[in-house]
């Protein structure tokens, strides 16, 4: 089991994570924060770059929360296949946008507790539309590379995503919840492939 780091060391890491992934930021691709959300929900389970595949045309059909609840179920399990588990995707989007358009006016939410009453929508796709949308740094997004690396690094060993999260958003400033994702997610895709990681800080 990973040693428990101290907030000096990783701050450290940090650091060197900023200087290996300057750049480093969300890879979905979107052009309004609808989209933002409808990609991030298309994520789980499948690859950023799976999901651009599919939401490049997608997105050029359904350009509003209005185009996404009005959608054809049948028709958009289809058009969302590739990205895995579309029958359920499928019906979380757009209940998700029909929930929107009813009950908030249209606009997605600001408030994390809000966003995750909205189908198909926890606390990583919340804390993600959040940050990327409004700047709000309400925690942190925790997928697979994030949970990885902050059990190698000692950040965490916690189990699931909530308590990793938990163990995070204790360990490193608030300002940097939102930049700590994607360095981790960086450095996951990049080399840290067990056992090549970096350790030290």
């Amino acid at each position: 089991m990973a040693i428990k780091t101290t907030k000096e060391r990783a701050e450290r890491i940090y650091k060197k994570l900023g200087k290996l992934y300057p750049g480093a930021e969300i890879a979905l691709k979107y052009d309004s924060n609808f989209q933002l959300l409808v990609a991030v929900m298309l994520s789980a389970q499948c690859t950023d770059k799976k999901v651009n595949e599919v939401t490049r045309p997608l997105f050029k059909q359904y350009t509003s929360v209005d185009d996404f609840a009005d959608a054809n179920l049948a028709t958009f399990k289809k058009e969302i296949k590739p990205t895995g588990f579309y029958n359920q995707k499928a019906k979380n989007v757009i209940a998700t946008a029909k929930m929107i358009r009813d009950e908030y006016g249209g606009r997605i939410p600001k408030d994390i507790d809000e966003l995750v009453k909205l189908p198909g929508v926890a606390r990583k796709t919340a804390n993600i539309v959040l940050c990327n949308a409004y700047g709000i740094l309400s925690g942190v997004a925790v997928d697979t590379h994030v949970k990885r690396l902050s059990n190698r690094f000692g950040f965490s060993d916690g189990k699931t995503p909530e308590k990793i999260e938990e163990d995070l958003m204790e360990l490193f400033p608030k300002k940097q919840w939102c930049k700590l994702t994607y360095r981790l997610i960086e450095h996951g895709r990049a080399v840290c492939k067990a056992p090549n990681c970096f350790h030290n800080g």
